[in-house]
């Protein structure tokens, strides 16, 4: 069992360390872009600068986590999970008829352990960008590194198989990485019997669920703990689709998983405590490069969400979730101001059916208990 019956996870959402972010780092990868409207991957720092101030070249590893980094040392998370939105790789070629292209160089992987990120999720619409010889080289740096992850594989075999992470006392964390087609992923990016790829739901039926939650009971032991990690949805929007909530609560019905990690969009979305397990809809991004065309009408890409998620060792139901927000000032993480804060509100508020919804807990923190 955990530390007082309680395992403390630390989730994120988007990580996109590559183009912009990449460019600030000790060793960039070259910028030449593949996108419609922006042809230099240092275009983003100028339209960052533009709106923040000067940004330096040759940042520290951990120069873009900010005050992001004391917060998660506080946390006393026993694992720390993000999605990797980023090719890691100065090889292959662009992946063709794609808008944007995102990548890393692999020396600037010292950026991921600055954070001592534990696990990635990988199943999301950029981990192919620079096609498969991308793929296997951002699986060799973080195999590399000591960083797991799941929902890429050089098989089928692979890439649905879990990422095994220790917990104190018995038992591990079982992460598993899927994605859905509704984020953008294009479908030649679906692994195979002897392709690598990503783990790609065909749909989000009741038939998939089933053989889901059935692969994950047969891979579980007694004193797992189980989180499934989706890329879903569109980039901008408030609303739920009915969609995701019927496969959400499908995954929570099958007694096999304990939380929904879900991803996509751009920024957060409200959460649910579905018979007592946890459901995070749309975790935005944490870390991106979009600091100057982050906002998206009354939307705001620039505040992003640690989720600092305690659970009951011995069965997986939510005892807290913490929410500490956070703001990007020249591809930093920093504390939220006034307005930022009150966003995140009318965030937590844009959907009642979904019920009970964090609050705020002091100054920068939100937090939702669960009753006994």
């Amino acid at each position: 069992m955990g530390r007082d019956g309680r395992i403390v996870l630390l989730l994120a959402g988007n990580v996109m360390t590559g183009r912009g972010i990449d460019q600030i780092l000790m060793h960039p990868v070259d910028p030449a872009l593949h996108e419609p409207l922006v042809r230099d991957a240092r275009e983003h720092v100028h339209l960052a600068e533009a709106v923040n101030g000067p940004i330096a070249l040759g940042a520290a590893a951990d120069y873009i986590w900010g005050d992001a980094l004391a917060e998660m040392d506080s946390a006393g998370a026993d694992l720390r999970i993000v999605n990797l939105e980023t090719a890691i790789t100065d090889d292959g070629v662009p992946w063709p008829a794609k808008g944007v292209r995102l990548r890393m160089n692999p020396a600037n992987i010292d950026c991921l352990l600055a954070a001592r990120i534990d696990a990635c999720a990988m199943a999301n619409d950029h981990a192919l960008d620079w096609d498969r010889a991308g793929l296997n080289d951002t699986m060799q740096t973080l195999r590399a590194a000591g960083v797991q992850f799941a929902g890429a594989g050089a098989d089928s075999n692979e890439a649905w198989a879990p990422a095994r992470l220790p917990l104190p006392g018995r038992g591990q964390l079982m992460l598993f990485s899927f994605a859905a087609k509704s984020s953008g992923v294009p479908s030649g990016w679906s692994s195979g019997t002897r392709r690598a790829g990503i783990a790609l739901l065909p749909d989000l039926s009741e038939a998939t669920a089933g053989q889901l939650t059935e692969d994950i009971v047969s891979r579980r032991g007694p004193d797992d703990r189980v989180v499934v990690s989706i890329h879903w949805g569109d980039h901008w929007g408030l609303g739920v689709p009915q969609a995701h909530r019927d496969f959400a609560h499908r995954l929570i019905d099958s007694r096999a998983v304990d939380v929904v990690h879900g991803h996509s969009s751009h920024h957060a979305l409200p959460v649910e405590v579905y018979r007592s397990k946890l459901i995070l809809y749309g975790c935005g991004d944490l870390i991106n490069d979009c600091e100057g065309t982050a906002e998206h009408g009354s939307l705001r890409g620039d505040v992003g969400c640690l989720y600092i998620v305690t659970l009951r060792s011995g069965s997986g139901r939510l005892d807290t979730l913490d929410i500490v927000p956070t703001q990007t000032r020249q591809f930093r993480l920093g504390t939220v101001d006034a307005a930022a804060q009150e966003w995140i509100g009318q965030v937590f508020a844009s959907d009642p059916s979904l019920g009970e919804q964090p609050v705020r807990h002091g100054a920068q923190r939100w937090r939702l208990r669960v009753s006994a």
